[in-house]
């Protein structure tokens, strides 16, 4: 099922950062995206490139994405069935947003999941223990 859209947003300062977002929120969505600027994929070619994602969700999110016109879907008549995905023009004029988005991934990725201790208020817990041990 897909989520409901806002029908017209009511232009207050932001507004065109939340239509923008509107467009890519999903688990996965802007994953999608960046491994299609290298091209054409099939659907089992994205599930090797994300593998964490579900086939339902992968299903679910490109489906979004062809709703919202970012992606295109491409289905051959042969058996058995063949079907492939692309940027579209208004998805391809993502690709300066999209590779922005991994430089400052890749500049900051070790905030996500970084080590223990790093942390000041888990420096803080630590001192106490050693002070109380």
């Amino acid at each position: 099922m897909a989520k409901a859209r806002h029908s017209r947003f009511d232009c207050s300062p932001g507004c065109s950062v939340e239509a923008a977002i509107g467009l890519i929120d999903g688990k996965w969505k802007s994953v999608v995206l960046f491994h299609l600027l290298s091209g054409t994929l099939r659907f089992n070619e994205l599930r090797k490139h994300i593998a964490n994602v579900t086939p339902r969700m992968l299903t679910n999110q490109l489906r979004e994405l062809e709703d919202d016109g970012l992606i295109e879907r491409k289905v051959y008549a042969q058996v058995p069935p063949k079907v492939e995905y692309s940027l579209s023009e208004l998805g391809r004029s993502m690709e300066p947003i999209l590779l922005a988005l991994k430089d400052w991934g890749d500049a900051n990725i070790s905030l996500y999941g970084k080590p223990r201790g790093l942390d000041p208020r888990e420096a803080k817990v630590t001192e106490r223990r050693a002070a109380h041990a």
